[in-house]
């Protein structure tokens, strides 16, 4: 084993956070994209409350939906990246996991394929840190 038995329960608690706050964000970057995409469904196919005085349609549920959805999508992709290079994914991983923050239902597939994919990779992740841990390197 390693000289510092701390090492491996401290990256645990560290990945489990990451992938804890990954989870939350993909649940609530995947409602805001839901409601987004009612607003764009209800304006543009449906045409609810018609046309504004500049002949642009008017927002039905309201312009701080698209707002709110992008500035949760920014923290959505950041947390996405932290997990990702810290699990040491592969890129692919990272590209389906930012799309599902732009392409509606989609954070809530992946949150539950991140699941698995890092319920799978946690113990090599673990035995890494060990390992550089002894070797004297940083997890």
């Amino acid at each position: 084993m390693t000289e510092n038995p701390g090492v491996a329960a401290a990256t645990e608690r560290r990945a489990r956070a990451m992938y804890s706050r990954y989870r939350t964000m993909a649940m609530v970057t995947g409602s805001m994209l839901l409601l987004l995409t009612v607003e764009m469904v209800l304006k543009y196919v449906f045409q609810v409350n018609g046309v504004g005085e500049s002949g642009a349609p008017r927002p039905v549920i309201g312009t701080w939906v698209a707002i709110i959805h992008g500035w949760i999508y920014v923290v959505y992709a950041v947390t996405v990246f932290q997990l990702w290079s810290f699990m040491r994914w592969s890129l692919t991983r990272l590209l389906v996991l930012i799309l599902g923050g732009v392409v509606p239902v989609l954070s809530f597939v992946m949150e539950a394929r991140a699941r698995h994919w890092f319920a799978a990779d946690l113990p090599a992740r673990l035995d890494r840190a060990e390992r550089l841990a002894a070797a004297g390197g940083a997890a």
